[in-house]
């Protein structure tokens, strides 16, 4: 760790702290409408329409859809992780190569590592969330499957939609964690560059997230797709 100065102490910590920092405020900010808020109340729309159908094919396809995307991206995580095993194992090449980009620092073969087992951990993280995403959307196809056929009146099951619309936006929260791995692994990288340009390219990302979690049109199109009572 004495390889390690105070700028890469200070780059790491504004990453951590913005990732941690925006997961929770975005949370918090979701009964208000943001993205995350909104999907939740078409979720809600969406199981009470699946109690009126006899024939729920549609939702599991939706589920299934939801499913995939989650398999893929585990799927790709785990190739990531593969090849930052294979960069620690031997890192002279991929060493020689960033020092030749401008304005790269030059790296010890100790800081070298900890920036790959930084880069691990990103993905760790993300590859344990897509993982529980997946299992929840298979909770959530067993809510489809126990839900009572046609009924009547809907509104009295209201709780039992409520709830299973609960577990997929669970899911979707956790499936959500594991996109925001990836944004930030790419902000990492700049950390090969060097330390100056991680703090830049951390909150290039937080800005990107927040437009498009309360600021962008596909937002307000969503919110303006209220099923009518």
């Amino acid at each position: 760790m004495s390889d390690l100065n105070i700028l890469d102490i200070a780059a790491v910590a504004w990453l951590i702290v913005c990732w941690v920092g925006y997961s929770r405020y975005s949370e918090k900010s979701a009964p208000a409408g943001n993205l995350i808020g909104v999907m939740h109340q078409r979720r809600i729309d969406w199981m009470m329409r699946m109690l009126e159908r006899e024939n729920r094919m549609v939702d599991l396809q939706i589920i299934n859809s939801a499913l995939n995307n989650a398999t893929f991206f585990a799927s790709t995580t785990i190739l990531i992780l593969a090849g930052l095993f294979a960069i620690v194992a031997s890192p002279e090449k991929a060493i020689a190569i960033v020092e030749d980009l401008p304005f790269a620092a030059k790296a010890t073969p100790v800081i070298w590592e900890i920036k790959v087992i930084l880069m691990m951990l990103v993905f760790v993280h993300g590859f344990f969330k897509f993982a529980w995403a997946m299992r929840q959307f298979n909770y959530c196809s067993l809510l489809v499957g126990a839900a009572p056929i046609n009924a009547e009146p809907v509104e009295r099951y209201r709780e039992y939609a409520v709830s299973a619309a609960q577990v997929a936006s669970l899911a979707a929260k956790h499936f959500n964690h594991g996109m925001r791995s990836y944004y930030f692994g790419m902000a990492a990288l700049s950390w090969f560059i060097h330390p100056a340009v991680l703090i830049p390219a951390v909150l290039m990302v937080v800005l990107v997230l927040y437009r498009r979690e309360f600021r962008s049109r596909t937002l307000r199109e969503i919110d303006a797709c209220e099923v009518p009572k």
